[in-house]
């Protein structure tokens, strides 16, 4: 929190301190890394969006939807990880694997 570009950085950090330990910890945090940049290019896309008068009105929700929806699915993936369930993201593009 407070930290640019945190929500990539802390799954990465993770991933890369652990990803030789547990095979769990490595599936998971890289499910979680691939959301947050997934996530990431969506805002990028609704900012750009936003730049044109009608784009404005569709970027502003589509904007606040994701900004939501970051928050619900990361805490429903920690709640999982903590429990040790696996947890796949919706929305996600799994660019790294």
């Amino acid at each position: 929190v407070g930290v640019p570009m945190g929500h990539i950085l802390a799954p990465l950090i993770v991933w890369l301190i652990k990803r030789d330990e547990s095979e769990y910890v490595r599936i998971q945090s890289l499910e979680s890394l691939n959301f947050q940049i997934s996530m990431t290019l969506y805002a990028f896309a609704a900012g750009v969006l936003a730049v044109t008068i009608i784009g404005l009105v569709v970027a502003i929700p589509t904007f606040l939807a994701l900004i939501v929806g970051d928050v619900v699915f990361t805490i429903i993936g920690a709640v999982s990880a903590g429990r040790g369930e696996s947890y796949r993201y919706p929305m996600t593009i799994r660019l790294l694997k």
